[in-house]
């Protein structure tokens, strides 16, 4: 299978998606969708929830105040932004940056499962509660979903078609553009996904 091809299959499904409830949204305001970025054989995916405003004007997934916070946390780990994938569940920007709708997850959900079997990662970092309950609740970790508040940083383990992948919560960058007094709390959780990353090796 070529990942290079696979993933630009969905970006073209997406681009003609005109079942979507954004599709109309993003043509109106002559955007982009936001398919994902980053190493095509990257151990790491990081699944956001949906684009902001300039992910859409970009089509690049973290390239705005939030996304200087995450290469920050990645930076603080260890890790390089360019060695992990980084996507969202809802592809398109919903109106206003407001939080996405269940019918826009249920008709961008596929496209992320089909990345993820695609890529293959060994570990997938949860931005935001939206990002993480689809991940648990999807992947066998229904019974363990809970709050963000409570699991952000915790380590689950779990199946996944091609085999066992660490699942971990993290709170969503954004939280420290609104309060920069977080960022110590998201340095510690971006430090597990540093130790589960080790751990592979």
């Amino acid at each position: 299978m070529n990942r290079t091809e696979e993933l630009k299959k969905i970006k073209d499904e997406v681009l003609n998606l005109k079942t979507s409830p954004l599709y109309k949204v993003r043509v109106k305001n002559k955007v982009f969708p936001v398919i994902g970025e980053g190493s095509h054989y990257a151990k790491i995916m990081l699944i956001g929830e949906a684009p902001g405003r300039n992910e859409a004007k970009t089509g690049r997934p973290f390239c705005g105040a939030a996304g200087k916070i995450l290469d920050q946390l990645l930076a603080s780990a260890g890790i390089e932004r360019k060695s992990v994938y980084i996507t969202n569940i809802v592809k398109d920007r919903p109106p206003f940056n407001r939080d996405p709708f269940p019918d826009e997850i249920a008709a961008y959900a596929p496209f992320l499962d089909r990345q993820i079997g695609i890529l293959k990662p060994k570990i997938i970092g949860a931005l935001g509660r939206f990002s993480m309950r689809y991940v648990m609740e999807t992947y066998g970790l229904k019974d363990q979903a809970g709050p963000i508040g409570e699991l952000h940083g915790k380590v689950f383990r779990t199946k996944f078609p091609y085999g066992e992948v660490t699942v971990i919560p993290l709170y969503h960058p954004a939280v420290a553009v609104y309060d920069a007094r977080q960022i110590p709390n998201l340095k510690m959780d971006f430090k597990a996904v540093a130790r589960a990353l080790k751990e592979l090796s």
